[in-house]
């Protein structure tokens, strides 16, 4: 116990540091975890309290659950879910790699300072607001694309009530408000690279291409598996207010962009049952920390050094 009190002091300063982020997570992750046991319950509030009300409910087992995989819409949901999200990170991956090797050619930094603060605005914007563009390009009477396409004689869309557009619009929208935010972290990588490997590489007659491929690219391959490995950690959850503002909540168009997340908000807003949509969050949980699991025992067997842990 002294040598504990000893290094405790010895790290106060670092420890001081970390304190405001420990206590976020205690409050907003850790005690949180404490009411996942509504998933097994029958949530009926209480006068007395949450606590009270837990504690009161009836014990259903694992009858919430039953509601995700009891019905036809669950193959529908979740197939969205995972191919939306598997869409995401590849294309996420691509694209930010790419702008941020982009941005860091840029001999004018000036000039890529302002790229980078046009393409980092996008996200934060909320979805309310990026919805509201969707819509003065989409609207079936006003929308910029179907003035366009009558100035070519031909017959408007109704966007809102076609799903075969509604893939390729809700990935164009969510690589547009996340690529710019996620570039940074790979610029910052970039310009962390010894530039003398570069130098090298130039005397050795390297174009720019090669010097991308064999030095960019392989010293940005950690980062790129850390990052990769967190957003498989979050592939069973869908980005709320993508798929359901964007849209506009449209009912023709739900075997699109009807998710888990969406499902559960309508499930719930219908018939009130916390205990479901507890149930649906401790599904997503479960199955993002057996990917995380998997996918970096997966890295470490191939590279020890790159794993996550």
């Amino acid at each position: 116990m002294a040598a504990f009190f000893k290094n405790v002091m010895r790290n106060k300063v670092m420890l001081f540091m970390v304190l405001p982020g420990a206590i976020w997570f205690f409050f907003f992750s850790y005690l949180p975890l404490v009411g996942t046991v509504a998933a097994f319950k029958q949530y009926r509030f209480n006068r007395e309290g949450f606590w009270a009300s837990i504690y009161t409910s009836k014990w259903v087992g694992w009858d919430n659950f039953k509601f995700l995989f009891n019905n036809n819409d669950a193959y529908v949901i979740t197939r969205n879910t995972l191919l939306y999200n598997l869409v995401f990170i590849i294309l996420g991956l691509v694209f930010s790699v790419a702008m941020a090797i982009l941005l860091s050619e840029l001999i004018n930094k000036r000039l890529a300072k302002l790229y980078q603060t046009g393409m980092f605005l996008p996200y934060f914007l909320s979805w309310v607001i990026v919805g509201y563009f969707a819509f003065s390009f989409l609207s079936m009477d006003r929308g910029m694309l179907n003035q366009i396409l009558a100035g070519f004689d031909i017959e408007p869309v109704q966007w809102y009530s076609e799903a075969a557009y509604w893939p390729y619009i809700l990935i164009l929208v969510s690589l547009w408000k996340a690529i710019g935010y996620n570039s940074v972290v790979y610029l910052a990588s970039i310009l962390g690279i010894d530039k003398a490997l570069y130098e090298a590489a130039m005397i050795d007659g390297a174009s720019k291409w090669q010097q991308i491929r064999n030095v960019t690219l392989p010293l940005l391959s950690p980062i790129i598996i850390i990052m990769t490995l967190l957003a498989v950690g979050r592939i069973f959850y869908a980005d709320f207010g993508l798929f359901y503002q964007v849209p506009r909540d449209s009912g023709t168009l739900y075997s699109v962009t009807n998710v888990i997340d969406t499902y559960v908000y309508r499930g719930l807003k219908t018939t009130g049952e916390i205990g479901m949509s507890t149930a649906a969050g401790l599904y997503q949980s479960v199955v993002g920390f057996v990917l995380v699991i998997l996918s970096n025992h997966v890295v470490r067997k191939i590279d020890k050094d790159s794993a996550l842990f």
